[in-house]
């Protein structure tokens, strides 16, 4: 119970096949200049000799991916406070202390989180899936650990000092059996004119009954929290334009669009858990934009208007399909 009301924490303790977790760190430096995804996690595949720890590195400035994977004794955890440790690289909610040393790839430093912002939750809806968390027989979990936070310290990144105070951190992380059968994922803090942040994932849940589509939106404009999802019954709808999208989500008097901008040289294919192997199917960019206007339609005001930088999208499976 201790892990289904605090979703950060690790859930594989009792864990030995057919189950992943990962957490994901987006971290932007001042100018936007540098940006990186840093995601550790652990694989218990099928097969024995396939369980392995790892750490997935994506370069969105040098536009380079790298699948580092470790022994599986590698990986340890503490859940009081919350800390997990790939060899000798320590990731918490509160910092991110890495030791990268890996053929061509050198990544080393020590980064602290500040001003984090959270996903608002209670004991009836833990974290940002609310009450799922208390379903067990779900392929895939999902937490939204940090809408938005700003970052001291730097890190030397093939012998390139890259100081990263005064940039913006995001972070998530999913845990389960495998991804959905279909996702898109749209993330920026990276606004000019305004604090805000903005969140999206939507996916093909598979359930016992009948797989549904799920959906996860929050968004902050200063200190103003707004969420659209499944369990508060608002509605989306999607339209493609190519790779990118035009998304609409309404809930009672509220309307957010969403419009993201990207380049196909952008996107890198990254590895994602199938029965807890990790499989190269994921398709993403951390050097898009996303265009965001969050207003009231009962009365025309508009809360937020504005275009944000270096955002992540990432797409997985068929997800058009299921969703138009």
């Amino acid at each position: 119970m201790k892990e289904i009301f605090n979703p950060n924490l690790y859930h594989g303790k009792h864990k030995n096949k057919n189950f992943f977790e990962g957490w994901y760190y987006k971290i932007v430096d001042k100018r936007g200049d540098y940006k990186l995804a840093i995601i550790p996690g652990i694989s218990y595949a099928d097969k024995n000799g396939n369980h392995h720890s790892f750490i997935q590195i994506v370069n969105g400035t040098d536009i380079k991916f790298n699948y580092l994977s470790y022994d599986i004794n590698d990986f340890t955890f503490n859940n009081n406070p919350f800390r997990i440790c790939i060899n000798s690289n320590i990731f918490t909610l509160e910092n991110m202390n890495l030791s990268i040393n890996h053929d061509d790839l050198h990544i080393n430093g020590n980064i602290v989180f500040k001003n984090i912002v959270k996903w608002p939750d209670n004991i009836i809806n833990p974290g940002s899936m609310g009450f799922y968390n208390y379903l067990k027989f779900m392929e895939c979990y999902s937490q939204v650990c940090a809408l938005n936070g700003s970052i001291v310290g730097y890190l030397n990144i093939n012998e390139k000092k890259v100081d990263f105070t005064g940039g913006k951190v995001y972070i998530e992380k999913n845990w389960g059996k495998s991804f959905p059968k279909s996702w898109l994922w749209i993330q920026s803090n990276s606004f000019k004119n305004r604090k805000a942040s903005i969140t999206c994932s939507l996916g093909t849940i598979p359930f016992p009954i009948k797989d549904f589509n799920g959906f996860l939106i929050g968004a902050t404009v200063e200190n103003k929290f707004y969420n659209f999802t499944t369990i508060n019954r608002s509605k989306i709808n999607i339209k493609t334009l190519g790779d990118d999208i035009v998304l609409t989500a309404t809930k009672k008097n509220l309307k957010l669009t969403l419009k993201t901008y990207t380049k196909p040289e952008d996107f890198l294919v990254l590895k994602a858990p199938i029965k807890g192997n990790m499989i190269s199917s994921v398709k993403e960019t951390l050097s898009g934009q996303v265009y965001m206007l969050l207003e009231y339609t009962d009365s025309n005001k508009v809360i937020f208007n504005d275009i944000g930088t270096c955002t992540g999208v990432e797409y997985g499976g068929d997800l058009f399909n299921h969703f138009n």
